[in-house]
């Protein structure tokens, strides 16, 4: 993949291109299956151990998106450059948002991995994750990345502390976006995206980033210059029950 001459776009390749070294003739299990009347045929299974070949895009995501692979990290290194390349150029298309991607990552286990392969993963997702926060040019939304990759590594705290030496307008622009995109589901409690991967603790990774939001971001929020409304609504998430809906600025969600 050849990106533009950026030096988040450079990292990003160069992380794309060791994913490519890296897993290069890789296979899933020779006795990996699945259901044909719903993942797929006995010939598209049959890519899946033949290496470095690349699948068509419907194969691709029917692959990541399934559940229910016996080896799901063999799987996971069979893909991983073909579906990294596809998540940064926006075309995954999950049906529920990134998170989904990231719930693959995770039931791969690829911190586990041996550390040349747990390397490169991490690698690739933090060289993302500055790519969506420092490019204007950027396709994937910064707060998209950032649900997936807390996702693929079941916490928000790497990818928050990044965010924080991350300055400058766009970096705050790409904060106030995300802070528009997750304030209605907070307010109510709720983490704004679903956590798929049953190891993973939606409710400590929810209090880390409110907490986040009403400390650092909050901050940054007023000295960058957003609105009064969305500075209001990042406010009342430190408040609770009757004080948050009581409040003058409350801005009427119903749940």
């Amino acid at each position: 993949m050849h990106l533009t001459d950026h030096p988040a776009h450079r990292r990003l390749s160069a992380a794309l291109d060791n994913l490519a070294v890296t897993f290069h003739g890789m296979t899933a299990h020779p006795d990996e299956h699945n259901c044909e009347c719903h993942w797929g045929s006995a010939q598209e299974l049959s890519l899946l151990k033949t290496p470095d070949v690349e699948l068509e895009p419907d194969l691709l995501r029917r692959t990541w998106q399934a559940i229910d692979w016996t080896d799901h990290a063999s799987v996971l290194r069979r893909i991983l450059p073909q579906f990294a390349a596809v998540l940064v150029t926006g075309r995954a298309e999950p049906l529920f948002g990134l998170e989904v991607a990231g719930c693959s990552f995770a039931r791969g286990r690829w911190q586990q991995w041996p550390d040349d392969h747990a390397a490169s993963v991490h690698e690739f997702l933090h060289a993302w994750w500055e790519h969506s926060l420092t490019d204007p040019d950027a396709v994937v939304p910064a707060h998209q990345v950032f649900v997936m990759c807390a996702e693929a590594s079941g916490s928000v705290g790497p990818w928050l502390a990044e965010w924080e030496k991350r300055t400058g307008d766009l970096s705050d622009r790409r904060l106030a976006e995300a802070a528009t995109e997750w304030e209605y589901e907070l307010l109510g409690d709720s983490l704004p995206w679903h956590v798929g991967w049953y190891e993973h603790d939606e409710e400590e990774m929810r209090a880390e980033l409110v907490a986040w939001l009403l400390g650092h971001a909050a901050a940054r929020l007023h000295e960058s210059g957003a609105s009064a409304d969305l500075q209001h609504r990042i406010r009342l998430l430190g408040l609770t029950d009757e004080d948050r809906w009581t409040d003058p600025h409350w801005p009427g969600h119903r749940y």
